[in-house]
């Protein structure tokens, strides 16, 4: 029998990325399971749009190599911002999915959630976090344009923004701030942390995208064109769909981050297992009457 993660607790560099797989693997299952119910009729709708958005690309590409130029086609049309849209949608929908569960999990001691519980929390979160990610990645690309050096350092900051609004029900104003608050003494733990796991969930994804890379490849040189690009479209887009899995592995690693920053400056979670024992020790002391 495994011990469960305790997320409530300070954590040096290596442990950070070791309890990010350990909680995955512990809860792969169950969290899976959510994931699927509530996050595949994002990542459907997300799915389409890029199909959509690729097939329209691909004709105006079909189209300018055979003469037949439309002059008002253009990369920014209606497919391409509904694809952005809905991907965005799907990506904002993983997170609130990932971070419900793990503040149930907290909640209910370590116990797994139900598909019903992390529903709940993700009606009341989605759109609320929904519209606050549209405005931090407006503010993470106005920091990249200046050399990008800007958007290095808010980049972890801005990575625990959805887990304070989630865990402690913030407001944007006090998320916006307190991110800044728990990472400013810690940054380079943090920034350490969350940058070597998205390098291992990218190197990941690019593995698993080698069938894809392939298949472009391939239809390259088939003949015939059209109509089989289209279902090879339709394939790699399928399997870049598919890929998206792994985006829960940053996002249980930013959780215990948060985790991780809160309980060096606060001790929360140290408190707490302090005040625990001392009504089990009152318990135990306690008189019984005969």
């Amino acid at each position: 029998m495994f011990n469960k993660l305790e997320f409530k607790k300070i954590r040096d560099f290596g442990e950070i990325i070791n309890d990010t797989f350990t909680f995955i693997r512990q809860n792969l299952k169950p969290l899976l399971t959510v994931f699927i119910y509530i996050c595949g009729i994002f990542l459907l709708a997300a799915m389409i749009g890029n199909v959509l958005q690729q097939i329209d690309t691909l004709n105006n590409v079909q189209n300018l190599a055979s003469g037949r130029i439309r002059t008002r086609s253009t990369v920014f049309n209606f497919q391409y911002f509904l694809a952005l849209f809905l991907t965005f949608a799907n990506y904002n929908a993983i997170s609130v999915v990932v971070l419900s569960y793990i503040a149930i999990y907290i909640e209910k001691g370590k116990v797994i959630p139900t598909i019903e519980e992390v529903w709940g929390y993700f009606k009341y979160y989605f759109f609320r976090t929904f519209a606050s990610s549209i405005v931090i990645t407006l503010f993470m690309i106005v920091c990249a344009i200046p050399c990008g050096i800007p958007f290095i350092y808010v980049f972890p900051m801005m990575s625990i923004f959805l887990p304070i609004m989630i865990f402690e029900n913030g407001s944007f104003s006090y998320s916006f701030g307190r991110c800044f608050k728990l990472v400013k003494e810690n940054w380079g733990l943090t920034a350490g942390a969350i940058f070597i796991i998205w390098i291992i969930t990218y190197a990941t994804m690019l593995i698993g995208s080698i069938p894809t890379i392939v298949l472009n490849v391939a239809g390259t040189f088939i003949s015939g064109g059209k109509g089989v690009n289209h279902v090879l479209v339709f394939f790699v887009v399928l399997l870049q769909s598919l890929f998206q899995v792994f985006f829960i592995v940053p996002t249980v690693c930013v959780a215990i981050c948060y985790f991780n920053l809160v309980e060096r400056h606060e001790n929360s979670g140290l408190m707490g297992r302090i005040n625990d024992l001392g009504e089990k020790k009152a318990d135990f002391n306690s008189t019984e009457e005969y």
